[in-house]
């Protein structure tokens, strides 16, 4: 079986083939800078308590944490949208795993600060049958610690690209969530925490799989 960091190493040969050798180092530089900016360590973590929160899924339906939390744990996805490449390499690598997160008693979700329509595309497009919550102008990801603004000189490349960040989040900005994923136990507190300003860089789904069998 094809693991999720093989498929990001085949797109990664690909766009270094395709891709303007100055675009490429504009890209690298500024993920550079956001990961010496510190923010991964000012980010929730391992042995924290997340703060509840109540978001709508992508039908529009309020969801609350808590709600979920009584249920069982959850595996919380923050992804920072359908429009990029990574997020849906690991939305779809994370539906193929997701009988095995099931099989633990524990609940996968999604969260962006996509617009819920958008969050449907993206579920639609990965063939995904989980919620998808939308946190718009990134509130909830604010308080985790986990947002940052688009440096400047990305975003003429990014909308030379279709990409329009804002339209798609529905607000005026270009703040986007460093992607992370958060194994949280019914008692709200954090069990594991995967996170790297790197958005190149995902956890895979085998290992939140063995984590949740550990629990």
């Amino acid at each position: 079986m094809q693991t999720l960091q093989s498929t990001i190493d085949e797109y990664n040969a690909k766009k270094g083939e395709s891709m303007p050798a100055e675009v490429l180092e504009t890209m690298a530089r500024t993920t550079s800078e956001l990961k010496g900016s510190g923010i991964e360590n000012k980010a929730l973590r391992a042995g924290d308590r997340i703060p509840d929160f109540s978001l709508p899924n992508q039908y529009g339906e309020i969801r609350r944490l808590a709600d979920y939390l009584a249920e069982s744990p959850v595996v919380l996805n923050i992804y920072r949208g359908g429009w990029c490449p990574y997020c849906n390499f690991e939305m779809k690598a994370l539906a193929d795993a997701l009988p095995e997160i099931k099989a633990t008693g524990a609940r996968l979700i999604g969260m962006s600060p996509e617009s819920p329509e958008h969050a449907q595309d993206t579920a639609a497009q990965n063939n995904i049958g989980i919620e998808i919550l939308s946190d718009a102008g990134n509130v909830v990801s604010e308080n985790m610690g986990l947002v940052f603004s688009l440096a400047e000189e990305l975003r003429p490349i990014y909308l030379g690209a279709g990409l329009d960040i804002p339209a798609h989040n529905g607000d005026d900005t270009f703040l986007l969530p460093v992607p992370a994923t958060y194994i949280i136990g019914m008692d709200g507190i954090i069990k594991f925490d995967f996170i790297n300003a790197d958005y190149t860089h995902r956890l895979e789904p085998q290992d939140i799989v063995a984590i949740l069998k550990e629990m």
